[in-house]
């Protein structure tokens, strides 16, 4: 907790500096990001949302203990301090139980907050923000506050029970984009309005000091608001700065408050810089991430199939399609159209859905065969500047190698690579 107040001290005192946090639980990508951050000597914020990981276990099978456990041992074959990694938990609240009535979806949330604050989270997404079964539509700020309040009495709770103390650090807000991006089409965003943020602000508090919570609010380090940046399936809505002027110049006037953004994947590395400077200071990626993965791993079966006889092939990508179409509940109520839309959405789509079929058997089998075929035969450089372009001159240049592993981590850090640099107020510069 001390490393992100301390982050939140050093932008309010105009070093415009900021924190990304890493939303996936791939294992490349975490190892993407600890090696990139071990280079660099930064810590590493690493979260797990409520879909992927839950006290169920959620999409991952991951309970918020499992997924410390498996980040921190990762960290540990890497030689990474885990005392540098932050583990965050993002939208915690009723979401994952929002056909129930909102006592029983509370009394699960409540569930959820014990589970992840006692696993050693410390960054904590309040999220209240999402109507139950029973619940009036939409929901008054007043509820939102009043049940986000509940849910901190319960962080706070465990916190001082597990490890003797309470010091936690809360994001909470309302005016979330849809995790993972928009399901439709976009067109238009509008920014949250400066007077909508000082009302969650306002709400939050007094539900706080009700709760008896009064002390917690300087912990209360960001906001969550809509800075007019999201992406849908072949679009992104690029940051604006002047649309949001009014909203940066709410939060510059807070001492203790930054805003967290939320769907930056797919920002320019302007974009991103400039929203650290308009005190975004908190910067969520995660389906670039693996959008960078899946372009590798792309680019080295097109390799492949130049490579070697078909026989041979890992056939990656069809072992791909295939199963996707054997169980299309990620990405049936995200993709329309018709069968040609569908299908390049299912390849192509910067929503990625694939994300969640990477740890399927038979595609995990395909991708292990795929790495061992261009790992028993060498790459030719040709075919590297054809297919993977951005690595080509590391590899002449020989600050990297030609095996495919690398060539997956590498790209993934090229992502990685702007987001630190707009956090540290640099220009972007390659991993």
């Amino acid at each position: 907790m001390k490393q992100l107040t301390e982050m939140v001290i050093r932008h309010k005192q105009g070093q415009m500096n900021g924190i990304y946090a890493v939303c996936s639980a791939h294992p490349l990508v975490l190892e993407a990001a600890l090696l990139y951050a071990r280079q660099r000597q930064t810590p590493l914020l690493v979260e797990a949302t409520s879909n992927q990981v839950d006290q169920f276990g959620g999409y991952t099978g991951m309970t918020p203990a499992d997924f410390r456990g498996f980040v921190c041992r990762l960290a540990q074959k890497l030689d990474f301090p885990a005392s540098q990694i932050i583990f965050g938990g993002d939208h915690l609240g009723p979401n994952r139980w929002q056909s129930q009535p909102a006592e029983q979806a509370m009394a699960q949330a409540e569930t959820l907050l014990e589970s992840y604050v006692a696993a050693g989270f410390k960054k904590i997404h309040l999220d209240c923000s999402m109507p139950c079964a029973d619940d009036p539509q939409p929901l008054s700020d007043a509820i939102v506050a009043e049940r986000a309040a509940r849910l901190a009495q319960v962080a706070e709770r465990t916190c001082r029970a597990q490890f003797g103390v309470a010091d936690l650090a809360y994001v909470i807000g309302t005016e979330v984009p849809v995790p993972g991006g928009a399901h439709e089409t976009l067109t238009t965003l509008a920014v949250t309005a400066p007077d909508a943020a000082r009302a969650t602000l306002a709400a939050h508090r007094q539900a706080f000091e009700r709760q008896g919570l009064g002390d917690v609010w300087p912990r209360i380090i960001a906001l969550v608001v809509q800075p007019g940046v999201e992406f849908d399936h072949t679009q992104v809505i690029d940051y604006q700065p002047q649309e949001a002027m009014a909203l940066s110049a709410m939060v510059a006037s807070s001492d203790t408050l930054v805003f967290e953004a939320h769907s930056t994947d797919y920002q320019t590395p302007q974009a991103l810089r400039q929203l650290v400077k308009d005190h975004f200071a908190i910067l969520k990626v995660g389906p670039a991430l693996t959008f960078a993965l899946r372009e590798t791993l792309f680019a080295l079966a097109a390799i492949e199939q130049e490579l070697l006889p078909a026989s041979a092939c890992s056939g990656l990508r069809q072992v791909l399609e295939q199963v996707m179409l054997e169980r299309p509940e990620y990405w049936r109520s995200h993709y329309h159209g018709d069968e040609f839309a569908r299908r390049l959405a299912r390849g192509y789509s910067y929503s990625d859905r694939i994300r969640y079929y990477w740890p399927d058997g038979r595609i995990e089998q395909a991708f292990t065969q795929l790495l061992r075929n261009l790992t028993e035969t060498p790459i030719p450089l040709p075919l590297l500047s054809q297919y993977l372009p951005q690595q080509y001159p590391k590899v002449r240049a020989g600050t990297l190698a030609a095996a495919p592993r690398a060539l997956i981590i590498d790209h993934i850090q090229n992502v990685l690579g702007q987001y630190h640099a707009a956090c540290q107020g640099e220009a972007p510069r390659s991993a």
